[in-house]
């Protein structure tokens, strides 16, 4: 795993030790920030952050800031491996926490961000569909852009945001949302 583009293009990423990770495959993780476009500036918010790759590849490509949670102690290694060896300690602000409770408690104090990426484990998506629906309208900037990863066989999960784009990449699907 390897980060695509932008300021720390290549560099190699760790991933979670002794975990059975599903991180975003390079392809994919390419024809996202493509789909994307400039992300230079924005507030990243990068749910089931796993090895953190998805917030980091907003990093190297000039966001502003990532925020990363998750809740396995091994990822969370890995993500501090991971901010601290690209040098974006200054630039990122990880929590171990459960994203839904996190997600409800800052929706509710007012917290806001550009973009949103949220690779939950696949057999968990269905049931997260609810706390997505309710809290990410509340998470987003006005136009603000929240990208769902699942399976590749199942359809876009109904959040209450526009969908900009749904789009397969092997074994995954990509969907892409659109707060107003």
């Amino acid at each position: 795993m390897r980060i695509i583009a932008g300021e720390r293009r290549g560099a190699r990423l760790v991933a979670p030790a002794g975990r059975k990770t599903r991180p975003t495959g390079d392809r994919a993780r390419e024809a996202l920030f493509a789909m994307l476009g400039d992300v230079a500036g924005l507030r990243v918010l990068d749910a089931f952050a796993g090895s953190g790759a998805l917030g980091l590849e907003a990093l190297s490509r000039g966001a502003a800031h990532a925020t990363f949670w998750e809740t396995s102690a091994a990822a969370l290694r890995a993500v501090r491996t991971n901010v601290a060896a690209l040098g974006y300690d200054e630039r990122s602000t990880i929590h171990r926490t459960d994203a839904v409770r996190l997600m409800a408690s800052e929706a509710a104090h007012g917290a806001a961000y550009d973009l949103i990426l949220l690779d939950p484990p696949y057999r968990m998506l269905a049931a997260l569909q609810p706390a997505f629906s309710l809290h990410l309208p509340a998470l987003l900037v006005p136009d603000g852009l929240a990208v769902v990863e699942g399976p590749a066989a199942s359809q876009p999960i109904e959040l209450g945001l526009a969908v900009d784009t749904s789009r397969r990449y092997g074994d995954e699907r990509l969907t892409i949302y659109r707060n107003g």
